[in-house]
């Protein structure tokens, strides 16, 4: 049977995994990067422009004052994915991020994956930041670099810009020559702009706690019409506008308003998964990188709350700008010159989230392409050890889209590959720590029926991992995923259904949600791995899990011409996987049988083959 014994070898092919050597010997990195470098490379990354305008904009429309509770609930959705991947950083502490880990944990093809998602959300990222930065400084200048490009250099093309933007590429051009000069100078640059960033976010809200008045925190439902027809001069105008802005109160638009507002809000906090690709140039990883995570989140989190809360202080929430939230909240309480410290935050904020994109973007290049799954010229180092083809290459495609491209449009696109790279990394976290070690076999209890060997392992798990409770977890992570699927499509297809009461939309919710938790019940009773790290999830299976399920309802909620244009990008990467990479892989080039080798604390151990004894358990998906 030739074609069987073909796919047997491409099976194997794709779920071949990285032997990762112990310590950073092989490394062609330099180790120069402190904890407060990564922490201010991920306030950098995360505390963008958004601060500046997202507040206003959910505060406005979805939340009113309960935007603080919104951030609060974004930012521990946040913290999820966060703790995954600070677990991680304290395993495989090398550059890649979400593709490393998927390569150690689950096999090749996922890692492709992952690494085309990252590079994706980077490319498309920097772009759009740079089109930010650009913009912004023209309405500094009074618009005048768009009047004249738009009147000698129009593009009408579907999918092009109105003009070019010259200034944004040459921006991205400029930072990629910086990072290219070295990593340890980059970062300096970085937290100057952090800190210059973080003063003016301070400076907002003293102000604003100072200038703020509690009442705009309490206002009554008849608070709206009177303030509304002040505005507009017209009662019947007030009269139609009331219930575009809620009831008023804390919570105008109810405890929905507040979660809606929650899911947008979470994408502000998008951007602190760029330390994790920084592990190979960390002094010290496995302590610096849990540490940078949760202390960036933290930060972020506090100034995103601060900023919130005197923005919705300083003016009733439903006179907020949605464009410019911040100078017209100053104007309204007579500090009209403090919008000239906004402008100035606004443009180091930008600086610093376009670093942040550019930062991590070539060395997921350079990782892919030192494993073979890329082309090998981009693995090139240069004398400073720094991966400059990366950094100049991936700098010349974002300054070609930020020239001449709407990238409106695909900034959804860019929210499906981070987010699926969180549910990655959630799923390898739970893979890692429930794996069997190096010298663990299956008691031999002879043939059992499937269900009966699922039913023991739920009752009488073993005491330490085995190969059998190890492939146990795997198909109930398998399951899970199914399952999260069908929850995200009624969540988002049947959402009027829920909301009227439909019993079977109820039932259908219902029932994939228990056979989420039965699953995640079979995980919790498996034995974990005695490995220990500087840093571990807490609540094993449950949090993974929790990240999983909302990550995937929140791609669910994305439109379908964005996963289009998704799977048309995953379409190119296969092309260039199964026409390059996997047959350039570093992993083909080992002996036939060699044992794979994995970092797991801060030493490498050998995992021999996973034999499940004369137990008929169920072999692991993927294997």
């Amino acid at each position: 049977m030739p074609c069987w014994g073909c796919l047997l070898s491409v099976s194997k092919m794709l779920s071949r995994r990285k032997r990762v050597p112990a310590g950073s010997e092989g490394s062609s990195l330099r180790r120069c990067l402190s904890t407060m470098d990564l922490v201010a490379l991920g306030v950098g990354s995360t505390l963008g422009a958004g601060v500046y305008v997202l507040a206003g904009e959910v505060a406005k429309t979805s939340s009113g004052p309960s935007i603080v509770l919104s951030f609060l609930i974004a930012a521990v959705v946040s913290a999820l994915a966060g703790l995954c991947y600070a677990e991680f950083g304290a395993h495989v502490p090398l550059a890649g991020s979400a593709y490393l880990y998927s390569y150690v944990t689950v096999g090749e093809l996922w890692a492709f994956i992952a690494g085309w998602n990252l590079l994706l959300s980077y490319v498309i990222g920097t772009a759009s930041v740079a089109r930010a930065w650009s913009a912004t400084f023209d309405q500094l200048l009074g618009k005048k670099m768009g009047r004249f490009l738009g009147a000698h250099a129009a593009m009408s093309s579907v999918g092009l810009a109105e003009h070019p933007d010259a200034f944004a590429a040459g921006l991205v051009v400029l930072l990629a020559g910086l990072l290219s000069f070295g990593v340890k100078e980059s970062t300096t640059v970085n937290k100057a702009f952090t800190a210059l960033n973080v003063l003016v976010l301070l400076f907002v809200t003293v102000s604003g706690f100072i200038k703020g008045d509690l009442s705009n925190w309490k206002l009554g439902e008849d608070d709206l019409p009177w303030a509304a027809a002040h505005e507009a001069g017209n009662q019947s105008v007030a009269d139609n506008m009331t219930s575009a802005f809620g009831v008023g109160g804390f919570m105008p638009y109810g405890f929905t308003g507040t979660l809606a507002g929650a899911s947008t809000c979470f994408y502000a906090f998008v951007g602190f998964d760029c330390i994790a690709t920084m592990g190979e140039e960390v002094r010290d990883p496995q302590r610096s990188i849990p540490i940078g995570i949760v202390l960036s989140l933290l930060i972020c989190f506090l100034a995103y709350f601060g900023v919130s809360a005197a923005l919705t202080l300083m003016m009733p929430y439903y006179l907020l700008d949605t464009m410019s939230p911040l100078p017209v909240a100053f104007d309204y309480v007579g500090w009209s010159s403090a919008k000239h410290v906004v402008a100035v935050g606004s443009l180091c904020a930008l600086t610093t989230s376009l670093l942040g994109s550019m930062f991590p973007m070539p060395r997921i290049l350079y990782a892919m392409a030192r494993d073979g799954l890329l082309f090998n010229p981009l693995a090139k180092v240069s004398r400073r050890q720094c991966p400059v083809v990366a950094t100049l290459v991936s700098g010349g495609v974002a300054a070609l889209l930020a020239l001449l491209f709407d990238l409106k449009a695909l900034v959804d696109m860019m929210s499906i590959g981070t987010l699926l790279a969180y549910s990655l990394v959630a799923g390898c976290v739970l893979l890692l720590r429930y794996r069997p070690g190096p010298s663990a076999q299956d008691t031999p209890v002879g043939k059992v029926p499937a269900v009966q060997l699922w039913w023991d392992h739920l009752i009488r798990p073993p005491l330490h991992p085995t190969p059998c409770s190890s492939a146990v977890v795997a198909w109930a992570l398998a399951a899970v995923a199914a399952l999260v699927c069908a929850v995200s499509w009624v969540s988002t297809a049947g959402l009027p259904c829920l909301r009227a009461g439909g019993a079977w939309c109820i039932a259908a919710l219902a029932l994939p949600l228990l056979g989420i938790l039965a699953a995640a019940l079979l995980i919790w009773r498996q034995p974990q791995s005695w490995e220990r790290a500087s840093f571990m999830v807490p609540c094993l299976p449950f949090l993974p899990l929790l990240s999983i399920t909302i990550n995937s309802i929140l791609m669910a909620r994305l439109s379908a011409a964005a996963w289009l244009r998704y799977l048309l990008w995953m379409a190119i990467g296969f092309l260039i996987y199964f026409g390059y990479g996997i047959w350039h892989s570093a992993e083909s080039r080992w002996p036939e049988g060699a044992a794979p080798q994995e970092l797991l604390g801060s030493t490498a151990r050998e995992v021999a083959p996973e034999p499940c004894g004369t137990v008929r358990c169920p072999s692991a998906p993927g294997q």
